[in-house]
């Protein structure tokens, strides 16, 4: 199975990077429909996330986001645009000022999106008995 392994060091410290790896873990749920398990620590946080084709890990420190992912069959033939997402959605979360503002903006967008596309679909047919 293909491996996905990223590391950004931050300067957030503990309670703010929990803060964001719950919002990614709720956004990681709605948007993928990923299960997740928040495990907080310590040191440390973790999140345990899987749905069919993946599963893997987030590591939270007051100075590190550390995750591993494994990737199935299927969609290992896409790590390198899986990888390539998750590194640019991070490193561009990490440099704003207020990284927990930028990702909820972030998420709202999404979500906007995907609304949009719902409301764009052509409405079901009815069968006449």
């Amino acid at each position: 199975m293909p491996d996905i392994h990223i590391e950004r060091e931050h300067a957030l410290g503990l309670p703010r990077a929990r803060q964001l790896a719950f919002r990614w873990a709720e956004a990681a749920e709605a948007k993928f429909a990923m299960e997740c398990a928040y495990e907080e620590g310590m040191t440390s946080d973790l999140v345990n996330f899987s749905r069919p084709g993946v599963n893997g890990e987030l590591r939270i420190t007051a100075d590190r986001f550390e995750l591993h992912a494994r990737l199935g069959f299927l969609l290992g033939a896409f790590k390198a645009r899986i990888e390539r997402e998750i590194v640019h959605n991070l490193d561009e979360l990490l440099a704003q000022d207020n990284p927990l503002e930028a990702f909820d903006h972030a998420l709202a967008e999404a979500s906007a999106k995907k609304a949009a596309k719902v409301a764009a679909r052509p409405a079901p047919r009815s069968r006449k008995a």
